[in-house]
């Protein structure tokens, strides 16, 4: 074989080509993590700053940006005077705001030191500008002059009491919004748009359901919805805290957002549906005399939060993350601008902010991608890879017990066959199943007690019980309520306050063994 020495000429060529392919290669790689740091955001912290409360709560101040590096200035309204024109707490107008509150210069001083900020329309106290604004044109054209005034690329509407049974206002706002948020991404900019809407323990409530099925179905591509963990109305005798009612709060909205999207033809998975979900409880006294949001519950909340992957996180308000001054006398009444527990300043920022670095605006480019491109009915669960059993149709399970379906975990909340555990319900009341969360890497089958051959006899119809007599039916565990005879186990499935029987649980059957 001939040696033969390479050309200039061809040495140019190789070298070029090379340099090609690593180029490629490189910013293919480059491009790709940019698309997965894109897609997954940063979960960001920003309590409500009530712009309008005195006395005035200076956001802008080095000591205050300490505690919080993001901001959801709160409330722009319709204007008493002007129904289209936008303002603060309905009293200021932009202009207004720039001259008598110097916010124009507040918030510039907080962007100066690294800060970054979301607007939020609506409120409780005063009309969002969809309500009273009814010419679309003009709503739109309000809602940009909030925008491109304060330069922002996140928005917040808090939607709640008359607001979300406004149909006419729901359908405004959202057509204005969807039109809003195309315009702007066709020009390269971002508009991210949270919800934040009443709670219920069993999660949002019809009317909250029904408003975000009106955005979706509008074409507004939502950042998240960002929930009210505040003021249940429990009642006197509170068997739950304030956090374990939050927590399953959460947990339904996740489950109810998914039954949305899907509903709208988008399929998510389990951790971008959770990024989608928002918490913002009241820091200390509620405006419920005996609900109170303690320190402590900040602290597990923000765990909560965190190993779910919740996407934000969020406090009314800053103005009150402080004592109350030994002036004040009844610390069961809500105070605009303390807590009414006894605590350091910033101590709730400090405790719901951990661990959420992100900023507000570093999220505003998040776009909503069709996960799954399908129903989720490919997902298969094994055996081996299981906590739990893998629910099966024919199978009747008992109260307290955990099955493994679609790679997520649920427990029955009463005896079931047949129900599907992700039946896409919106009221938790509707399925017999509570999602716990999903099956972790690693795990394996943990052992489920189960009854033992013959620990009951089978029920008769000629026999006669007494209370407190054991039994089974089709192979499930009965107990006597009261004496009974020729009274089958099977009616209290369909009414079971006038059966004399009761269903056992799986706690009921773990005892059993135990003992």
């Amino acid at each position: 074989m001939e040696n033969r020495k390479l050309s200039l000429f061809r040495l140019i060529i190789t070298l070029f080509v090379f340099s090609g392919i690593v180029y490629l290669v490189l910013s293919r790689f480059l491009w790709s993590k940019k698309t997965e740091l894109i897609e997954q955001g940063k979960p960001w912290y920003g309590p409500y700053i009530d712009v309008t409360a005195i006395p005035s709560y200076s956001f802008e101040q080095v000591d205050n940006f300490k505690s919080h590096k993001n901001a959801v200035l709160a409330f722009i309204v319709s204007s008493k005077k002007e129904a289209c024109v936008p303002a603060w707490g309905s009293f200021y107008t932009l202009e207004e705001a720039s001259s008598i509150l110097d916010l124009d210069r507040r918030i510039a001083r907080f962007r100066q030191l690294g800060g970054s900020i979301a607007i939020s329309f609506g409120g409780a106290l005063n009309d969002e500008l969809a309500i009273n604004c009814e010419d679309l044109e003009k709503l739109k054209a309000a809602y940009l002059s909030v925008i491109d005034r304060y330069e922002v690329d996140t928005i917040d509407f808090d939607i709640e009491g008359s607001a979300l049974i406004d149909t006419d206002s729901i359908l405004l706002r959202a057509e204005a919004i969807s039109y809003i948020q195309k315009e702007l991404r066709s020009q390269n900019k971002n508009l991210a748009v949270w919800l934040t809407l009443p709670v219920t323990p069993q999660g949002l409530t019809e009317d909250s359901a029904n408003l975000i099925s009106k955005m979706l179905e509008k074409g507004v591509d939502l950042a998240g919805v960002n929930v009210m963990t505040m003021n249940y109305a429990i009642g006197d005798s509170q068997e739950k805290s304030l956090l374990s009612l939050s927590e399953t709060a959460l947990i339904e909205t996740r489950r109810q957002l998914g039954v949305l999207y899907s509903q709208a033809g988008i399929y998510l998975s389990d951790a971008l549906l959770w990024s989608k979900v928002g918490a913002t409880p009241m820091v200390g006294q509620n405006d419920i005399a005996n609900e109170v949001f303690t320190l402590n519950d900040a602290v597990n909340l923000n765990d909560f939060s965190l190993k779910r992957g919740v996407g934000r996180i969020s406090m009314w308000s800053a103005n009150r993350d402080r004592k109350c001054g030994d002036n004040y006398v009844n610390l069961a009444v809500v105070s605009d601008s303390c807590s009414g527990i006894e605590q350091e300043p910033f101590a709730f920022s400090a405790a719901l902010g951990r661990g959420f670095e992100g900023k507000i605006s570093d999220n505003a480019s998040l776009v909503t991608v069709n996960e799954l491109k399908q129903s989720p009915d490919y997902i298969i669960d094994k055996p081996d890879e299981s906590p739990y059993q893998i629910w099966s149709e024919k199978a009747s399970y008992l109260k307290g017990t955990k099955v493994v379906w679609r790679k997520n975990v649920y427990v029955a909340k009463w005896w079931t066959r047949g129900d599907v555990p992700d039946n896409p319900v919106l009221n938790s009341w509707e399925t017999p199943w509570q999602l716990v969360g999903p099956v972790l890497p690693g795990e394996t089958p943990v052992p489920q007690p189960t009854l033992p051959a013959g620990t009951y006899p089978e029920w008769s119809g000629i026999k006669i019980y007494e209370a407190g007599s054991r039994v089974l039916f089709n192979g499930i565990p009965f107990e006597a309520k009261w004496w009974t005879q020729g009274d089958s186990p099977a009616a209290s499935f369909s009414n079971p306050d006038s059966s004399p029987w009761f269903l056992l649980t799986q706690k009921d059957i773990e005892e059993i063994n135990f003992y």
